[in-house]
């Protein structure tokens, strides 16, 4: 495993070596939560090209459950998904399942949403799940604090957060150490930065995390909009340069291009599909420019149950050469929507997947046009 860099001028640009394959950076990982995608096939999400997606092993472990994984060769090999696979921790699960939780030095105990047991997650048991899962990026267990929140709430989750990081990377190195894995074969593990929007907790939390040597780092941390361009990079100025830095859960296509434009190289969000499935639809307009305040947007939402694409047989987008831009229009997509039909969620989905991969490339492809000049 390794983390190449091509350029850091203007924009890093790069290449991360996993166990299943290569990706280039920036790259944004398409959310299969519970190893799919929702309402598309694996191979779907092959053919658009994504080299890399997310699951959550909070999800996983409770179905179809660690042992189940394990006994079907892992996560790849039961959901047909041949390429890297990166796990978030369950952390997030710390913050939005505040009501079922309970947070103590040693872990988090939940009440199962799904039917009311008990499940406890402790740093160890964490990463034990990702390397039965068959992880090729580990994330750390964490304490996503909410916002708004004190300085003394944030300094207590993040003091948390640093024990449970440490434990974690002495049972990662313990695990690698027992299966005499090698860095040409072992998965990668993150470590998490949080902290708030306190300047300070930042500073402390990415100088203890960088003590304990992990092979990336996260950005976590919920925020409002305005704000996360100035905490992010806070962050990407301390973090080391020659390690991969992944802003978790973010966003909306302008705040990726603002994110990249401060020195970010991975990301996930549910937006795309989520979006699709409820009727919004991006449409490029023009190349995204990398800026760190994106003034003026590089694409347009179309939503699609207006009655204005009742008779419009025009393309969804003319420029783009996905399945439901050169198969479908704008009338048959309204019309599968309004009606309900199933296909529409697969179709709709296929498209702003499709629009924030394409994104990517041309980010990656405008670094490297930037640096040759």
């Amino acid at each position: 495993m390794s983390f190449k860099l091509l350029t850091t001028n203007p924009i890093r640009r790069g290449v991360l070596t996993l166990p299943h394959g290569k990706v280039q950076t920036p790259f944004f990982m398409p959310i299969a939560t519970r190893g799919a995608v929702k309402s598309l096939a694996a191979d779907d999400v092959k053919k658009l090209g994504a080299e890399i997606i997310l699951s959550n092993t909070y999800h996983l472990l409770q179905r179809p459950g660690l042992e189940f994984l394990k006994k079907h060769g892992g996560l790849h090999g039961f959901m047909g998904w041949p390429k890297p696979i990166l796990t978030d921790s369950g952390g997030f699960q710390v913050f939005s399942l505040s009501k079922y939780r309970k947070i103590t030095p040693e872990g988090v105990t939940f009440q199962s949403e799904i039917d009311g047991r008990k499940i406890f997650l402790s740093p160890e048991k964490v990463v034990d799940a990702q390397f039965a899962i068959g992880s090729d990026i580990m994330m750390v267990l964490d304490v996503c604090s909410p916002w708004p929140c004190t300085h003394k709430d944030a300094d207590e989750g993040l003091n948390i957060t640093l024990d449970w990081a440490r434990r974690s990377k002495v049972h990662f190195d313990k695990i690698v150490k027992r299966k005499k894995l090698t860095k040409k074969n072992r998965p990668l593990i993150f470590g998490i930065a949080q902290g708030s929007l306190y300047k300070d907790l930042r500073k402390k939390s990415i100088a203890e995390l960088t003590k304990l040597g992990f092979d990336g780092y996260g950005i976590g941390g919920v925020a409002p909009k305005k704000k996360i361009t100035e905490f992010v990079k806070w962050c990407t100025e301390l973090l080391p340069v020659d390690k991969p830095r992944y802003l978790m859960g973010v966003g909306r296509p302008e705040d990726i291009v603002e994110a990249v434009a401060v020195g970010v190289d991975m990301f996930d969000c549910v937006i795309p599909t989520r979006e699709a499935r409820h009727g919004s639809l991006f449409i490029k307009t023009s190349m995204p420019k990398i800026t760190e305040s994106v003034k003026k947007l590089f694409y347009t939402t179309a939503h699609i149950k207006k009655e204005l694409y009742t008779h419009d047989m025009k393309p969804l987008d003319p420029h783009c050469s996905c399945l439901t831009c050169t198969t479908t229009t704008r009338s048959y997509l309204r019309h599968l929507f309004v009606t309900r039909e199933a296909l529409f969620m697969r179709l709709a989905s296929i498209h702003n997947l499709a629009f924030y991969l394409n994104m990517m490339r041309e980010l990656q492809t405008t670094t490297m046009s930037s640096r040759m000049k």
